[in-house]
């Protein structure tokens, strides 16, 4: 998962970078609010860490500009603004959480898993590097442009994403996409694999759907 830190405090910004790539997440940071929004608009962030107060652009600039762009992603404000009118006036503005400083990074590693598992779960948003699926909606995104699958398609990309970081055999896919049983030619899969990589944009040794020689396929940040 890629997180997006907007933080014009260089040591705190250094802290949470440091803190958040030991617990295995990729990060990207800026020190004022265009440049947060531009790295933003590269498409490829999953979570929004947003200070408040910032050069160029306020937090609450960038959060109104975010969510008029309607991309889903979880934006949490870190501030030392803590009245009552404050706070709503930060989740008016779109933000998901707010979290008052100084804080505990443990704390703050809490609410970004919790807020990772409402996207996944309750909204039933997956995520894959730079792909977004959305499974209410029928969808799929890559960098924010909606690419046309089949519903075939859709349904390997999704149980692939679902079973992140676990091997996928072909027998396994064949019986729980394709719903039948193991005997079937699963070169079938083969296919359908490189179509979804072409109009993904995804190479062949990309991590993000890797073949696994001989066995099937492994879907991975």
């Amino acid at each position: 998962m890629h997180i997006l830190i907007i933080e014009d405090e260089i040591g705190i910004s250094n802290f949470l970078k440091q803190g958040l790539e030991e617990e295995g997440y990729t990060i990207s940071v800026a020190s004022d609010g265009k440049a947060g929004l531009l790295l933003f608009s590269e498409g490829k962030i999953d979570l929004i860490l947003l200070d408040w107060m910032l050069p160029k652009m306020s937090g609450l600039e960038v959060c109104k500009a975010i969510r008029e762009s309607n991309v889903i992603i979880p934006i949490l404000f870190l501030t030392a603004k803590d009245t009552v009118q404050e706070t709503i006036e930060g989740l008016k503005s779109g933000a998901n959480d707010y979290i008052k400083k100084p804080f505990s990074f443990e704390e703050l590693l809490e609410r970004i898993k919790i807020h990772f598992r409402v996207q996944n779960v309750e909204n039933d948003i997956l995520a894959l590097g730079p792909i977004l699926l959305d499974n209410v909606k029928h969808q799929v995104f890559v960098d924010n442009q909606e690419v046309t699958l089949t519903h075939r398609e859709f349904d390997l990309v999704h149980y692939l994403i679902k079973n992140k970081g676990k091997v996928c055999t072909r027998n396994q896919i064949i019986e729980d996409v394709w719903n039948i049983n193991f005997e079937y030619d699963t070169g079938v899969i083969d296919v359908f694999i490189n179509a979804i990589r072409k109009k993904l944009n995804l190479s062949k040794d990309a991590n993000y759907i890797k073949t696994i020689r001989g066995i099937g396929y492994i879907a991975n940040d």
